[in-house]
C-alpha cells in the first residue's frame, strides 16, 4: 500500500452475519463454533488484503446512551441466540491470538467507536476501511474512508453511495432520519421511504430545510407527516448520528498488524476442531530441506536382508510400524513401503516395487512376520495393514494398537485422528513438521508416486515412526487414567479386523438394476419438467434459484417463506412448505429428489463396483462420528435414502453374491428409545417395552388420554416425532414445523409428554448435571465426549451443547451395543460351520450373506448374540428378515 491503512471491524455485526450464514458446527468439546469459524475465515480474508493496521470495535453491553434519548431504541432486537452467546469468549480469545486490539466504550455502540477511530486515523493521515454491514457507517465515507462488504468482497466509496442511495456522505444522517430503521426501531417519518427521502433531499438539501418547507412537499399526506412527525425526525437524526468524540486515544502503533501468537492460535484452533487453521499456525522449522532422520535408518531390499531382523520379531514386546498402501480399494490394497522400529534408535525401511517377483516375495516375508508377531503392533492406521494380510491369505491377526482409534477414544470431538493431526496436537517437537516443510504440502507419499529419492522416502517414514514413538506412551497412559483401556481392548480393537474383513469382502451390486432405475428416474424427471412448464405457463431454468423465485413469488404470488442475502429462498424446506399450497413446488421437490438419486446413487454406484469381484468395497470408519457410531464412505451406504419409494428401491440392487446364497438383515427395534427407558427407569415407558407394546402408540395413548386401540395415525405420528425429537431438546417451534401444527399445540404436547414420563425429564437433567460437573458425556461402556457450554440442567429448551450431551449418551450407547453385537456375531461365525459372513453395519442393522441351507441356523445365532450383547432393564428385540436382495425381504423365516 502507498500509505498506512487501518481496517476497523464491527465485531458483532460480522459475528451475526456468519452465525446465520453458516450451518451449526461443534468443536471438539461439543461447543458451538460456526460463528467463530466464519469470523476466523473473515480475519484471514482481511489479512490477505494486507492492511497495515487492524482494530476491532465492540458494542457496550446493556442499554446505551441512545436509550436515554429514545426509550424504544432497539426494542425490537431479539435476544442473542443461545448457541451464539458461548462463542463470544472464544471470539475474543481468537482476536487476542491474532494480537488485534479490541475497543469498547461504556454506554456506546461499536459504530461510535468506529466513528471516533476513523476521525483520529484520518487526522493522522491513515486511510480507513470499515468492515461492517451497518448502514449507519455510511455517514463516515470520505475520500480516505471506505466500507468493505466482506461477504461480497466489495468496497463502498462515495461513488458507490451515490449509485446506491443517490446521496452524498454528508446527507446520510438526514436520509436515515427521514427513512427510519425498523431493525433499530428508529422511527423516521411515516410515508417516507428511500425514494422520497432522496427526492426531498435533492429538492431541499438538508433535514432542517425539508421540515421547514413541509408545505412544499409533494402530496398532502406527506406534508402533514413532515409537520406532525418533525420532532421524531429530529430524534431519529440524533439516534443515527455517530459520535466521533468518544473518550478514546487510540495508539495506532499497537494496532499495527504483527505476527500472531501462533502457539495460542494453534491450541485454540485445535480445541475448536479447525484443523486446517491449526495447521496454518504450525511453527516454521526455519529451513526448506528435508531433515536427516534422528534414528539410524537401514533400507532392506531383499528377503535375506529383512530376515536379519528375525530375532527381534520373535523376542520384542512391541513393534512400531508405519506403512503406505496402494490402491485405495480394500480388495486390492498392497503395501508400497513399510518402516518399523523396536526401539528409539533404529529404523528399518522396506520399499516394494509395483510389479516385481522379488519384491512380492519380500512383501510376503514382511507381512508374515507382522501376522505372526507375538507382541503388539503399534501403528497409526491398522485396518489397511490387516487387509494386505487378507490379500496374502494370512489369517492370523496380530494384536494392534491403532493410535488413530486411541486418539478418537481420548478426544472424540476432534476433527481428524490421522497421525499428522494427532502428532500436531500431542508431539512437541513434532517430527512431521520437518517433513511437511520439505514436502511443501501435507500428503502421504510412497515410492510409486514420489518423484524424490529412496532416502527422502525413508526419512519421511522415519519421521512418522518417531512421531508414533513419541505419542504412544502418553496416549496409552491416558487410556488407563481415563478408564478407557477396556473400551479399546474389548470393543474397538477387535472391531478393526472385523471392519477390515467387511471392506475386503464387499457386497454384490446389480449394475443392470441400477441402470434400469436410472432410466426410469430420467423418464419421470422429464415428465415432471413438462408438468412444471405447464403449471408455470412458460419454460424457464428450473435449476436457477433466481428464475424459480420469479415464477413462485412474482408470477404465482406464493408467499415468501424465508429470505437470504440474495433474495427469497427456494431451498428444500421452503419448497416442501409451498408444496401444500400449489402443485408446482410439489413437482419441483419430486424432480429434485429424482435428480439427486441419479447423480448420487443410480449413476454413481456402478462406477464403484469392482470389475473383478462385482462388489462394492465401501469403507467403514471408527473415528469419524463423535457419538461412537460407524460412518461409511465410497459410497456412504448409511445415507442411501429410505423415506421415499424411489430411494428404497436402490436397495434392490444390493444382492447376495452367489447362487444359492441370500441376504439376512437383523435390526434392533427402537433401540434408542429402549436405551432411554433403561437409563431413565421411567415406569410407564419401561412397562410399555416389557409388555411388547408399540412405544409410539403407548406414548400417544398416555398423552392424549385415550385407549391404545383408539390412537389415530396422526396421534401416533405426533408421539413418534416427540419420542425422537423432544428427548434431544427439540423446541416447540421445531416440533410444530415438523408436524405442521401450531406452536402452542406443540408446546402443550411437549409439556404433557414430560408430565407423563417424568423419568425421561429427570434422566436428561442428570445427564446435563453430570456433564457440567465432569466436562464429559459418557455412554454405557464409558465412551466419552468432551462437552462445554452447558447452560441449564433443567427445562425443556436446550442449546446445542445440551442437546449434544443427551444425544451422546443415548446414541453413543446404541453405538456401543451394535459394536458389541458385531463382535459377538462375528466371533460365533468364526467358530461355527455356517456358510455366512458379515457384509455391512447400517445404523442399528447388520447385513449378512448366508447360504440358503444355513439361514435358519444363522437367524438363531444372530438373534441370540444381538439380544445378549448387553443387559438392559427392558428387553431387546431384533427383527430378522431375509431375501435375495436388500429390499425384497421376507419376515417369515
Amino acid at each position: 500500500m502507498a500509505k498506512d491503512c487501518i481496517y476497523v471491524i464491527d465485531v458483532f455485526n460480522l459475528m451475526f452475519q456468519v452465525f446465520h450464514a453458516i450451518p451449526p458446527m461443534t468443536g471438539t468439546q461439543g461447543q458451538p463454533t460456526n460463528a467463530v469459524f466464519g469470523f476466523t475465515r473473515d480475519i484471514f480474508a482481511i489479512l490477505d488484503r494486507q492492511p497495515t493496521h487492524l482494530l476491532c470495535a465492540f458494542d457496550s453491553p446493556g442499554e446505551g446512551r441512545r436509550n436515554e434519548l429514545y426509550a424504544p431504541y432497539k426494542a425490537n432486537r431479539d435476544e442473542m441466540p443461545d448457541d451464539l452467546r458461548p462463542q463470544i469468549p472464544l471470539l475474543k480469545q481468537l482476536l487476542e491470538g491474532f494480537e488485534i486490539p479490541c475497543v469498547q466504550v461504556e454506554g456506546w455502540e461499536a459504530d461510535d467507536v468506529i466513528a471516533t477511530v476513523t476521525r483520529q486515523a484520518t487526522e493522522q493521515g491513515i486511510d480507513v476501511v470499515i468492515v461492517s454491514g451497518d448502514k449507519d457507517t455510511r455517514q463516515l465515507i470520505s475520500p480516505s474512508v471506505r466500507i468493505l462488504n466482506n461477504r461480497k468482497g466489495t468496497f463502498l466509496d462515495e461513488a458507490g453511495l451515490l449509485d446506491d442511495w443517490g446521496i452524498r456522505p454528508e446527507q446520510v444522517i438526514d436520509y436515515q432520519a427521514l427513512v427510519g430503521d425498523s431493525v433499530d426501531n428508529v422511527p423516521g417519518v411515516p410515508l417516507v421511504g428511500p425514494k422520497k427521502a432522496k427526492a426531498l433531499l435533492e429538492q431541499f438539501g438538508t433535514l432542517d430545510d425539508v421540515l421547514a418547507n413541509a408545505d412544499k412537499a409533494p402530496g398532502k399526506k406527506l406534508s402533514q407527516n413532515l409537520v406532525e412527525f418533525a420532532d421524531l425526525a429530529r430524534i431519529s437524526r440524533d439516534l443515527v448520528t455517530l459520535r466521533t468524540d468518544l473518550p478514546l486515544q487510540i495508539n495506532f502503533e499497537s494496532a499495527r498488524v504483527s505476527e500472531p501468537n501462533r502457539p495460542a492460535l494453534r491450541d485454540l484452533f485445535t480445541l475448536l476442531g479447525f484443523r486446517r487453521y491449526a495447521g496454518m499456525m504450525q511453527d516454521s522449522p526455519g529451513n526448506d530441506t528435508l531433515h536427516e532422520p534422528q534414528h539410524s535408518v537401514t533400507v532392506l531390499s531383499t528377503p535375506a536382508a529383512f530376515e536379519q531382523t528375525a530375532e527381534l520379531w520373535t523376542t520384542s514386546r512391541d513393534v512400531f510400524l508405519s506403512a503406505t498402501f496402494a490402491p485405495s480399494n480394500p480388495r486390492h490394497r498392497r503395501c508400497t513401503s513399510i518402516a518399523f522400529a523396536f526401539d528409539s534408535s533404529q529404523t528399518w525401511y522396506v520399499p516394494f516395487s509395483e510389479s516385481d517377483s522379488a519384491s512380492a516375495a519380500l512383501e510376503l516375508c514382511v507381512l508374515r512376520r507382522i501376522a505372526e508377531f507375538p507382541g503388539t503392533v503399534i501403528t497409526d492406521d491398522a485396518k489397511p495393514l490387516l487387509q494386505t494380510l487378507l490379500r496374502q491369505q494370512l489369517t492370523d491377526v496380530p494384536s494392534v494398537r491403532d493410535l488413530s482409534v486411541v486418539d478418537y477414544l481420548l478426544d472424540a470431538g476432534a476433527r481428524a485422528h490421522d497421525l499428522r493431526d494427532v502428532a500436531a496436537r500431542r508431539a512437541a517437537p513434532n517430527p512431521l513438521d520437518a517433513v511437511d516443510s520439505a514436502a511443501g504440502k501435507p500428503q502421504q507419499q510412497s515410492l510409486f508416486d514420489d518423484a524424490g529419492t529412496e532416502t527422502a522416502a525413508a526419512a519421511r517414514a522415519d519421521a512418522r515412526l518417531q512421531a508414533t514413538q513419541i505419542i504412544d506412551p502418553e496416549m496409552l497412559s491416558a487410556l488407563k487414567e481415563d478408564n478407557l483401556l477396556a473400551l479399546y481392548e474389548d470393543l474397538e480393537r477387535p472391531l478393526i479386523s472385523i471392519l477390515a474383513r467387511m471392506e475386503f469382502t464387499g457386497i454384490t451390486v446389480d449394475v443392470s438394476e441400477l441402470r434400469t432405475q436410472s432410466q426410469q428416474a430420467k423418464i419421470r424427471a422429464d415428465e415432471l419438467t413438462d408438468e412444471i412448464y405447464e403449471l408455470a405457463g412458460r419454460q424457464f431454468n428450473i435449476d436457477s434459484p433466481k428464475q424459480l423465485s420469479e415464477i413462485l413469488f412474482t408470477e404465482l404470488g406464493l408467499p415468501v417463506i424465508k429470505k437470504t442475502k440474495t433474495g427469497a429462498s427456494t431451498d428444500q424446506e421452503v419448497l416442501e412448505t409451498l408444496a401444500a399450497m400449489h402443485p408446482l413446488p410439489e413437482r419441483i421437490v419430486e424432480r429434485r429428489h429424482l435428480t439427486k438419486l441419479r447423480g448420487t446413487y443410480l449413476d454413481a454406484l456402478p462406477r464403484l463396483v469392482d470389475r473383478e469381484t462385482g462388489r462394492i468395497h465401501a469403507g467403514f470408519h471408527q473415528t469419524v462420528a463423535a457419538t461412537g457410531r460407524l460412518s461409511s464412505s465410497d459410497p456412504n451406504l448409511q445415507n442411501i435414502p429410505i423415506r421415499t419409494p424411489e430411494g428404497r428401491r436402490i436397495r434392490r440392487a444390493f444382492t447376495a453374491g452367489e447362487d444359492g446364497w441370500t441376504l439376512l438383515c437383523a435390526d434392533y427395534s427402537q433401540i434408542e428409545l429402549r436405551i432411554l427407558a433403561h437409563f431413565s427407569g421411567d415406569a410407564a415407558m419401561s412397562h410399555a417395552f416389557r409388555e411388547g407394546q408399540d412405544i409410539h402408540t403407548a406414548v400417544a395413548a398416555e398423552v392424549f388420554h385415550v385407549a391404545p386401540s383408539e390412537v389415530s395415525s396422526d396421534q401416533r405420528r405426533t408421539a413418534k416425532a416427540v419420542n425422537f425429537g423432544v428427548i434431544y431438546g427439540q423446541s416447540a417451534f421445531g416440533l410444530a414445523a415438523a408436524l405442521g401444527i401450531e406452536k402452542s399445540e406443540a408446546a402443550a404436547f411437549i409439556e404433557s409428554y414430560f408430565e407423563r414420563y417424568p423419568g425421561v425429564a429427570a434422566f436428561c437433567e442428570q445427564v446435563l448435571t453430570d456433564t457440567l460437573r465432569t466436562g464429559f458425556a459418557r455412554t454405557i461402556l464409558n465412551r466419552r465426549r468432551a462437552i462445554s457450554g452447558i447452560r441449564n440442567t433443567s427445562g425443556i429448551q436446550r442449546n446445542m451443547p445440551e442437546r449434544t450431551a443427551v444425544n451422546t449418551v443415548i446414541q453413543g450407547s446404541a453405538a456401543d451395543l451394535i459394536k458389541r453385537a458385531m463382535i459377538d456375531v462375528d466371533s460365533a461365525l468364526q467358530t461355527s460351520a455356517l456358510r455366512a459372513r458379515l457384509l455391512m453395519q447400517i445404523h442399528d442393522e447388520l447385513v449378512l450373506e448366508v447360504h440358503e441351507s444355513d439361514v435358519a441356523a444363522l437367524r438363531i445365532l444372530v438373534v441370540e448374540k444381538m439380544q445378549s450383547a448387553m443387559k438392559f432393564t427392558v428387553p431387546l428385540v431384533v427383527d430378522v428378515t431375509t431375501g435375495r436382495n436388500w429390499l425384497d425381504q421376507d419376515k417369515r423365516i
